[in-house]
This record gives structure tokens, C-alpha cells and sequence, in this order.
């Protein structure tokens, strides 16, 4: 089962606070330089009929990098392998990346059942991912 989220404006407001707390949740402390995947499970949400392919939760990414070297910048990609994107060359030109650096005060994307979170950093981050079931 997967906790629902729940976006009503009285009780939980827009902006996620006062949330219950998942009942789907993974969390571990990565290695440095290599890519750690999570599947986003095949659960059905509450109320929900039964799971399928077609499955949408919010994945709440939270990630404490390791204060080790000081860059410990922590990247996630989805259904590919995450990378750390190359040393920027001088120039007004932004190069395309498959994947996304994850702030400090976390992340919030949208994903479905069957998709693959891969994670990728410098250092060794303690990383955790809850979901939320999106009901529509």
C-alpha cells in the first residue's frame, strides 16, 4: 500500500507541509561514484484499483551529503544511469544532461510505476526517497 497524497488546500496546503508519512520509503547511504537505482513500486493507492503500469506518485527525494571533500553534489536521472555532468566550458552555451542535481532542501518529481530513479555523487550521501500515490 501507498500512502495518498493529499493536496487539499485546508489540510495539507499546497506546498506539501503537514503531510502524512509514507508507508512506502527507501533510504541508504550511497558509494562514491556509483550509480544506485530504486524502482518506483507497483503498489496501488489507497482507495485505488488494483496497480498497474499507469501507477503516478510523487517521489519525495531527500539527500545529507557526506561532509567529506566539498563536492559532494548529488545528481538523479530517470530510467537511465545518472551522471555527473563534465566541467563546464567557458562560452553562453548549456549543454544537454540526463540528469538533474538534487538541492539541498530536496526534490519532489512526478513518476509512475515501472520507472527506475538512478543516483549518482562525489562523496557518499545518505539518500532517501518516500512516495506518495497521486490519485486523479
Amino acid at each position: 500500500m501507498t500512502t495518498n497524497y493529499n493536496a487539499d488546500r485546508t489540510r495539507n496546503g499546497v506546498n506539501g507541509w503537514s503531510r502524512q508519512f509514507s508507508d512506502t520509503v527507501f533510504s541508504a547511504v550511497i558509494a562514491a561514484n556509483a550509480d544506485t537505482s530504486v524502482a518506483v513500486p507497483k503498489t496501488a493507492a489507497v482507495g485505488a484499483p488494483t496497480a498497474t503500469s499507469l501507477n503516478k506518485f510523487y517521489a519525495l527525494i531527500d539527500c545529507t551529503p557526506a561532509p567529506a571533500n566539498g563536492n559532494n553534489d548529488t545528481f538523479v536521472a530517470l530510467n537511465t544511469a545518472a551522471v555527473k555532468p563534465a566541467a563546464p566550458a567557458a562560452g553562453p552555451v548549456l549543454n544537454a544532461v540526463s540528469s538533474i542535481m538534487i538541492p539541498t532542501q530536496g526534490l519532489c518529481m512526478l513518476v509512475k510505476t515501472g520507472d527506475v530513479l538512478h543516483f549518482i555523487s562525489n562523496g557518499t550521501p545518505n539518500i532517501v526517497v518516500q512516495f506518495y500515490a497521486v490519485q486523479e
